[in-house]
């Protein structure tokens, strides 16, 4: 279990961090919203959610984290499949599924080859090359290709090819991992 920081070191009462903290927001919240949109599919959960995970990030020592947008990232994927979790329990608490419509296990069978299927997507993402791969990563993630191209350091002109020829790279690897 984490301990929290102690309040002489917390950044409300370290006025130097305060601006610190409020560029990180309006750098990422954008990204964040988006990250946990994919999940919960609902935009006012996913704005509550998002201030969840930067009001963690202001308790936090940010100096300390090395990548805050990778924590970001990570913050706002638990806090999405948190939330999900939650809400099943609550359905099923409240009994509100019908038998109809409750949720389904999938069968072992089902399991293995879904999980068959992600590791044949692993395996073909790391023979990509790195740029193919980042770009395909993070146009899947919800990025416009402005912002593939300020990540890349690319042109936004050659996004657009860059990708169809990842996709099609990505398509053929995958192709031959699953030997078809």
């Amino acid at each position: 279990m984490e301990v929290p920081a102690p309040m002489t070191e917390r950044p409300d009462n370290n006025p130097q961090l305060k601006p610190n903290f409020q560029e990180l927001f309006h750098a990422h919240y954008k990204q964040v919203v988006r990250q946990i949109m994919r999940i919960t599919h609902d935009q006012s959960i996913a704005e509550d959610l998002a201030q969840e995970v930067f009001l963690r990030l202001y308790d936090q020592q940010i100096d300390t984290i090395e990548n805050v947008g990778g924590w970001l990232h990570q913050a706002s994927l638990y806090a999405a499949y948190n939330y999900i979790r939650g809400e099943r329990r609550r359905i099923a608490r409240d009994g509100a599924i019908s038998d109809d419509k409750a949720i389904e296990m999938p069968s072992t069978e089902e399991h293995w080859l879904k999980q068959d299927e992600i590791n044949a997507v692993r395996e073909a993402l790391t023979d990509l090359g790195e740029r193919d791969r980042t770009l395909l990563l993070m146009k899947y993630s919800g990025y416009n290709y402005q912002e593939l191209a300020k990540a890349t350091e690319l042109e936004p002109s050659s996004i657009g090819t860059l990708l169809a020829r990842a996709r099609r790279k990505f398509r053929d690897l995958y192709q031959r991992k699953r030997g078809e």
